[in-house]
């Protein structure tokens, strides 16, 4: 008679991968969460700074609401670190994944990374301008006066693009957890030879 190993039962197996499953979701949670709770830190900090950019001297008063560029960074800033802090939320809630909601964190993450890349970059163009000047739209260096405020618009905005580098680590993310989990198989259509891509959840 054969002897029945005791630690190598289904039942046993069944649970002990069950366990490891729960464990690598709750550790993966927990660092998109985290990852999510990030970038709103930042967009808090670039808002506040760029909120309190103001300047007066002897060449007169200036301050980022006088600039549509640096407006723009302030309100996009707003807007992602609410984003963020509902996001994580939502992820930190032990639910399962549903595939609307996959479609919709990556749509989401995706738009808001374009968003806040480009509230970067026109704020870095208007930086240069006010450092540089252009002579052709008779733009000065503005910074020679105002030194004060080309700095802190510029650590409001190099902060953004560290923004930036957290959207697309989220897109990435997003995108991958849509993308293996929902695949596209192609169905057919009997006598018309008609092939359309569905997702299944």
């Amino acid at each position: 008679m054969e002897k029945r190993d005791k630690g190598s039962s289904p039942v046993a197996t069944t649970m002990g991968s069950r366990d490891e499953n729960e464990d690598v979701e709750n550790t993966t949670r927990t660092a998109e969460t985290m990852l999510r709770l990030v970038p709103m830190a930042l967009c808090v900090s670039a808002l506040v700074v760029m909120l309190k950019n103001t300047q007066t001297n002897d060449y007169g008063s200036l301050s980022y609401s006088d600039l549509g560029a640096f407006r723009y960074l302030v309100h996009v800033n707003g807007i992602c670190a609410g984003y963020s802090l509902l996001s994580a939320v939502i992820v930190a809630m032990p639910r399962a994944s549903t595939m609307p909601r996959a479609w919709t964190f990556f749509l989401l993450d995706q738009v808001l990374t374009y968003v806040i890349l480009a509230a970067g970059t026109v704020s870095t163009e208007v930086l240069y301008l006010a450092s540089k000047g252009d002579t052709a739209i008779t733009w000065s260096e503005a910074c020679v006066s105002f030194g004060g405020f080309c700095h802190k618009a510029l650590i409001s905005t190099v902060i953004t693009f560290v923004v930036v580098i957290c959207y697309a680590a989220l897109s990435l993310l997003s995108s991958y957890k849509l993308f293996s989990k929902y695949d596209s198989p192609v169905l057919t259509y009997q006598g018309k030879g008609i092939e359309i891509a569905t997702f299944h959840g």
